[in-house]
């Protein structure tokens, strides 16, 4: 997947993504049933209540509880990492920036420093901003290299990515529920209280003096009344949505030989497979050769947001799985003992609602000035871009209080989305909404009203990167 700028500046990545026909729906009925009002009983309560454990939740959690809140974190499926464990997004984006500077530290460093080699596959740091043309070549065929720049993107075993965030969480004095679903915010006078979740056990609630919205879509501000935007280019592919899948039993080597050496056979293979079954991707890279991660094609004109079309997007999903892998044993070099290892138990999601906050990241902070309100530094899309500076304002909204929003449901515009949904980034905010949290009841303050500096410096002692400059004003 190469980047590339539109003549209309929003588009950054060219990938194929595919409209499809709609299976057949059922007509809305038009009939309505009534709800009886109940009471609901309160599970717990607590100081930080965050509602999600993918990456920016898991990040958020940790940070928070380090700093001595009390804090829970409810999350609805049976594991923590979102869609970097149970999405098989495995891939982890640049972490480093053009020069091959470490700017995405602090808890996806710690994180990441937990596996050992066997169970995480990169370029060694020595070699992260080198522009060495073979080092280059070989780490662009295995997700780490672009514009002829090696980088920090490295992939990960998912299930010891599950196994080191639960242990980060447990070892921080987190409580974790699983199995729970944050359904609605509870809300008074636009401050949001904690968090009314679904189980085995029906309704309960969990009160919390600040609550972090960790659901990827903005699910409990939007329902708490904060205003959010959806838009996004039908024709970008983060709009798209997919199922990823494993296969094991490969030779990843013998087909990126393939691929590179035989570029001619490689384009024909290509074009038999989408004249075979129209949507058609290639793998990539896992952490081990004998893996090889498909991450689905990218079906277009689906909403996140619609329950009848998150499950069209599985069952075609799956379907397409079951046609590559015949395909590929039949046709691609190293598949020809291939066997379906995993389908992703969560659907990769790219965009659903982007918060409207009290700040906002849009194109025109691509040019590497430092927002006062620095929270992080993400590298931009291309080396002809400046360093991102990513602002507090941007995961706290505008009409409510008592609740911050960090992750890929953030402020910004739909181009500066295309990076910051990214794992490392929602590392960076679930970090900073973490330690934003924590002071904020420690100090009894509005969310709003946390003092950068102090954010800051709690930031940095918790091991993140911010920008060099900024510090050495404050100084």
């Amino acid at each position: 997947m190469g980047s590339m700028d539109t003549d209309g500046g929003r588009l950054f990545f060219q990938a194929e993504t595919f409209a499809t026909q709609r299976l057949g729906r059922r007509k809305p009925s038009g009939l309505i049933v009534e709800e009886p009002a109940q009471t609901v009983p309160v599970h717990t309560e607590c100081d930080v209540l965050v509602v999600g454990g993918g990456p920016s939740g898991t990040a958020a959690a940790v940070a928070a509880a380090r700093m001595g809140a009390d804090v829970v974190l409810l999350e609805r499926y049976n594991h923590l990492g979102g869609l970097s464990t149970g999405g098989l997004v495995i891939w982890i984006d640049r972490m480093t920036d053009w020069t091959g500077q470490h700017v995405i530290r602090g808890f996806g460093e710690e994180l990441l420093s937990r596996l050992t080699p066997d169970r995480l596959a990169g370029p060694v740091a020595s070699d992260w901003g080198s522009k060495d043309s073979e080092k280059a070549a070989y780490w662009a065929l295995r997700t780490a290299a672009y514009h002829g720049t090696v980088t920090h993107s490295p992939t990960a075993d998912p299930e010891w990515l599950k196994a080191e965030s639960l242990a980060m969480v447990l070892e921080a004095g987190v409580h974790p529920i699983f199995h729970a679903w944050g359904a609605r915010p509870l809300v008074e006078d636009r401050r949001v209280n904690g968090c009314v979740f679904e189980s085995k056990e029906g309704r309960r609630a969990v009160l919390s003096k600040v609550t972090i919205d960790a659901t990827g879509d903005g699910d409990l501000y939007a329902r708490a009344g904060s205003a959010f935007e959806t838009e996004v280019d039908a024709g970008d592919i983060h709009g798209c949505m997919n199922t990823a899948w494993l296969f094991g039993g490969v030779d990843m080597d013998a087909f990126l030989r393939f691929r590179s050496e035989t570029a001619e056979q490689f384009t024909q293979f290509m074009a038999r497979g989408r004249e075979k079954m129209r949507f058609f991707e290639r793998p990539v890279v896992s952490w081990r050769n004998d893996v090889a991660v498909f991450m689905g094609p990218r079906f277009a004109g689906y909403s996140a947001l619609k329950v009848e079309d998150l499950s069209e997007v599985e069952i075609k999903s799956h379907q397409l799985m079951l046609e590559h892998l015949a395909f590929y044993r039949a046709n691609a070099p190293g598949f020809g003992d291939a066997f379906i290892m995993l389908s992703a138990p969560q659907l990769g999601v790219r965009h659903g609602r982007r918060l409207a906050g009290l700040g906002k990241l849009t194109r025109e902070n691509w040019d590497g000035r430092v927002a006062p309100d620095e929270i992080g530094v993400s590298p931009p899309l291309s080396p002809k871009f400046g360093n991102i500076s990513v602002p507090y304002g941007a995961i706290v909204p505008r009409e409510i209080e008592g609740l911050l929003a960090p992750g890929r449901h953030l402020s910004c515009d739909a181009t500066s989305h295309s990076f910051m949904r990214e794992i490392p980034q929602c590392w960076l905010t679930g970090h900073a909404a973490g330690v934003a949290a924590a002071i904020a009841v420690n100090r009894g303050l509005q969310l709003a009203k946390v003092p950068i500096s102090e954010l800051r410096r709690n930031l940095i002692a918790q091991g993140a990167f911010l920008s060099p400059l900024r510090e050495m004003a404050e100084s």
